[in-house]
């Protein structure tokens, strides 16, 4: 249960810099904001379940949160504090004129 709410709220996420992106700066920008945020998501839920199957047992807290529900909450955590320190600098920057 854990682990299809984790993977809708990407999906939405997905989506949404998808969206935005076309919108700003074209279908490229778009396709390409999808294949950082999957790249950023495959490679933090390696080190994600990496570092803990040295912390936790197999069977986790319960049969609903189990290590690789729990990996998973704790990569979308540390994507929501990435995302937004990243998303934060880029609106600051914002258009230059001429």
């Amino acid at each position: 249960m854990v682990t299809l709410f984790v993977f809708y709220i990407h999906t939405v996420a997905a989506v949404y810099a998808f969206t935005d992106q076309c919108q700003e700066e074209g279908v490229g920008a778009g396709t390409l904001a999808v294949a950082f945020m999957g790249i950023v998501f495959s490679v933090g839920w390696s080190i994600s379940t990496f570092i803990l199957k040295f912390l936790l047992s197999e069977k986790g807290f319960g049969m609903y949160f189990n290590r690789d529900a729990i990996s998973l909450a704790v990569l979308t955590a540390g994507e929501a504090v990435f995302y937004y320190l990243y998303l934060k600098g880029m609106k600051k920057k914002g258009p230059t004129s001429p």
